[in-house]
């Protein structure tokens, strides 16, 4: 399409498809890049990690989600740095992709609080299919060495599992490693009990799900100690080993055996945020590496310069930070579609951004969740299949939510995980003493 407007979106997550599908038959010429060639569902990771989903149940390629928008193409490639004068993204192949309209929606990725290399590779967080699939295989193959260690000290390690941060993904990874454990597990094994298995979820403050009222962060700290987790709250996590983790309870170290740990505690911007601001100068970024954008989006003096989603820092109504969720990043697409639409038509431009907050809501297990909804709280069952209904509908593709409306319907009745799958174990076994050995008989 010469001649039109060259929009570059960097990202295929809610805030760059969101944008895509707004600009889309319009008198724009629109690149969508991304490092993968899929769109990534991740609120429904944690399902993938504890084998109640497949990844493909909640992915599906960029190119299949896009391929009505005539006007729009996609490249798999990763952009490393920017020439603003020329107005080019520059990949890390030596490619340059040119564009009139620059949007930056490159998502967030785990955060360890300066720990990164220490505490990184024993306690992976959730954020991509590979960390699912990791987490998936490290649950599954504890209780597999716990099956053949006969050294009671080693199957208690192995059989603890240590969830690091309480606010929804911890509280729902926490609440479905207890599912898995205590119900689908319970029969697989013949040498040890898989309820046995301690989870225990670490939070740095008084209460979990911070961001709902007492009365659903209450509620929810019910559903998890039902479901047999243990709560460590007001404990700071000061160490994570291979085979420990270390907390502080005033000023009080207490060291937990285990071999499997998972990162819920936070999360930063990606590195690609920086790299635009030293492109620029004189932006200011957060603590968590975001970048501070102006009420419309734009970053700095560039009003053709957008910053969405995860990667962004804007203070919404109340005056505090808009929070880092898909319905933020969602309708931050459709607010920039539309500004481009009207600079293009040189119309007007539109108000600055305003989200509208639908409710917050977190599931801690089957039938057990908190939602809140203008202004209206919800518990139990009535919540739950509240979360059951807005997961399904955001699932990008047709076909993703009626695969998995059937594979809960399924999971629901059974109380069975079907995915659940040791894919990239080394099978080295316990790192204690010798396994039992395995035996055969022939006929």
């Amino acid at each position: 399409m010469p001649g039109n407007h060259r929009v570059l979106i960097v990202g295929g997550g809610f805030a760059g498809i969101a944008c895509a599908a707004g600009l889309g038959s319009t008198p724009t010429e629109v690149t969508l890049i991304d490092r993968r060639n899929f769109h990534l569902f991740q609120p429904l990771l944690y399902q993938v990690a504890t084998g109640g989903l497949s990844p493909a149940n909640i992915a599906a390629p960029l190119r299949s989600i896009v391929k009505r928008l005539r006007n729009v193409r996609t490249i798999q490639g990763e952009v490393s740095g920017f020439d603003m004068a020329a107005n080019e993204a520059l990949l890390k192949d030596g490619a340059r992709v040119p564009f009139d309209s620059l949007v930056l929606a490159t998502g967030s990725t785990h955060h360890y609080f300066g720990k990164d290399a220490e505490w990184g590779p024993h306690a992976p967080g959730l954020k991509t299919i590979e960390d699912a699939t990791a987490i998936r295989s490290k649950i599954l193959s504890a209780f597999e060495r716990a099956e053949r260690d006969p050294e009671i000290a080693n199957r208690a390690r192995y059989l603890t599992f240590v969830v690091v941060g309480g606010g929804p993904t911890g509280v729902e990874m926490a609440g479905s490693i207890a599912e898995l454990a205590h119900q689908t597990l319970r029969r697989d094994f013949r040498t040890i009990d898989p309820a046995s298995a301690r989870i225990i979820l670490v939070e740095n403050s008084e209460r979990v799900l911070q961001m709902f009222p007492d009365r659903l962060s209450d509620k929810g700290m019910y559903y998890l100690r039902q479901l047999g987790v243990e709560l460590m709250l007001n404990h700071q996590v000061v160490g994570i080993t291979a085979d420990s983790v270390v907390v502080d309870h005033a000023e009080v170290k207490h060291t937990i055996a285990t071999e499997t740990v998972v990162w819920a505690a936070g999360v930063k911007a990606s590195a690609l945020g920086k790299i635009l601001v030293e492109s620029l100068g004189g932006i200011e970024i957060d603590k968590g590496g975001r970048v501070t954008v102006n009420p419309d989006c734009t970053v700095g003096n560039r009003p053709d310069v957008y910053a969405l989603g995860d990667i962004m820092s804007m203070k919404g109504k109340d005056g505090k930070p808009l929070p880092g969720v898909a319905p933020v990043a969602i309708q931050q697409g459709q607010y920039v579609a539309e500004a481009i639409k009207r600079r293009v038509k040189n119309e007007t431009a539109q108000g600055p951004f305003q989200y509208w907050d639908k409710g917050t809501m977190a599931t801690i297990g089957r039938s057990r969740a908190v939602a809140m909804s203008m202004g209206l709280q919800f518990t139990g069952g009535l919540a739950w299949l509240m979360w059951l209904f807005v997961h399904i509908m955001y699932l990008a593709r047709f076909e993703n939510r009626v695969l998995v409306l059937v594979q809960w319907g399924w999971n629901y009745v059974s109380r069975n995980r079907t995915a659940r799958l040791i894919t990239n174990s080394d099978h080295s076994g316990a790192t204690g003493s010798p396994l039992l050995p395995v035996t055969s008989s022939k006929p």
